[in-house]
């Protein structure tokens, strides 16, 4: 068991024996498996969560929980990361500022096993919707329907994994013109917003917008604020509470994005034709 689990850490996807019914017949054939593996964030040498990932963009993903949970402000606190296969899992070792680590050992949680609901391993009521001060949106910019459209329409093409195996989410960056040029995939959706979120950072981009392939949950929308971007699409819902914090931090908020429409949520007249 242990040598067969250890041959996935590092793949994002596997080939596996099956059997199919299909049109009354029988047959085995192969077919390939997302992977999710356990990742261990460690900062400054000492382990602070563990969660279950897909193994690509992992010092995407590190950069991007780190500022989304708040441990860092922003890239220049990250002083250099260097991900590490183990037997059992992989662990991405984060250097990060000694400010930046001692207030993290203050505030730490018991967060092991947390799998990006938001409020896993929250204290108390209070702390659950202690939302942070989002400073980082200086204008609220108008986006073309068109634009999220024609990024909607080219992103399943872009999911080289989901394409491969049909398991996982994806959240892709759209410039202005409507055209994607980061993609970032994962099993988890908070996961692959992470990464993308990562990427966004590491690079330097602003404006545009976000696209997701999933439903957009209430942590979904706080992410993209913390980071300065106000239009949020998602192919899916959004959750009740999930508008209600996007109408906190003045967030356009689109579900149902597809075949040509969508439905606004939060702050419609940010779109135009």
């Amino acid at each position: 068991m242990k040598t067969a689990f250890a041959t996935a850490i590092g793949a994002s996807s596997q080939q596996y024996m099956v059997q199919r019914w299909k049109n009354g017949e029988l047959t085995t054939t192969t077919d390939q498996l997302a992977e999710e593996v356990p990742v261990a964030l460690v900062y400054n040498g000492v382990s602070h969560v563990v969660m279950l990932a897909s193994p690509q963009d992992l010092e995407d993903f590190a950069l991007g929980f780190s500022i989304t949970e708040g441990i860092l402000r922003d890239k220049s606190e990250l002083y250099g990361i260097e991900v590490q296969l183990q037997e059992n899992g992989i662990e991405v070792h984060l250097d990060i500022a000694s400010e930046r680590f001692f207030l993290l050992k203050e505030r730490k949680r018991n967060m092991a096993g947390r799998t990006g609901c938001g409020l896993c391993g929250a204290e108390s009521l209070t702390q659950v919707f202690h939302l942070p001060a989002v400073s980082n949106i200086s204008q609220h910019s108008k986006i073309s329907m068109r634009s999220v459209f024609k990024a909607h329409d080219s992103i399943r093409a872009k999911q080289a994994l989901q394409q491969l195996t049909g398991a996982t989410h994806a959240c892709a960056w759209g410039n202005a013109a409507g055209e994607i040029e980061y993609v970032r995939e994962d099993v988890g959706r908070h996961n692959a917003l992470d990464k993308l979120i990562g990427v966004l950072c590491k690079e330097g981009i602003k404006g545009g917008f976000i696209l997701t392939s999933s439903r957009a949950s209430y942590e979904m929308v706080q992410k993209v604020a913390m980071v300065g971007f106000d239009l949020l699409a998602a192919i899916s819902a959004p959750t009740g509470l999930a508008v209600r914090i996007a109408e906190e931090y003045q967030i356009t908020l689109l579900g149902f994005v597809r075949d040509q429409q969508y439905v606004a949520y939060s702050h419609a007249n940010r779109m135009t034709e």
